[in-house]
């Protein structure tokens, strides 16, 4: 986990920000091998699908997984509201 909580800040981070993405939190939770990040941009689920599939199709982030090892066993992505 320590290797994946180095490399998220320095190249996920930016590579979504690039694309209008801001990020929410980010949490480890180490006992489990667990991570948990939430991301926000302007707009309804139409305008976040665009966004999306722009930050996934992106040179950003084709640099940023050049030469990682796969290290999501489990990915779960999901639009939620704020409630508080």
């Amino acid at each position: 986990m320590d290797d994946f909580l180095a490399w998220f800040p320095e190249w996920i981070v930016p590579a979504r920000e690039a694309h209008g993405f801001r990020i929410e939190f980010a949490y480890a939770d180490r006992g489990a091998n667990e991570f948990v990040w939430a991301v926000n941009t302007a707009g309804d689920a139409a305008a976040f699908a665009a966004v999306e599939t722009s930050s996934l199709a992106s040179p950003e982030r084709d640099a940023a997984y050049a030469g990682q090892p796969q290290r999501r066993a489990v990915q779960h992505v999901r639009l939620v509201g704020r409630i508080v």
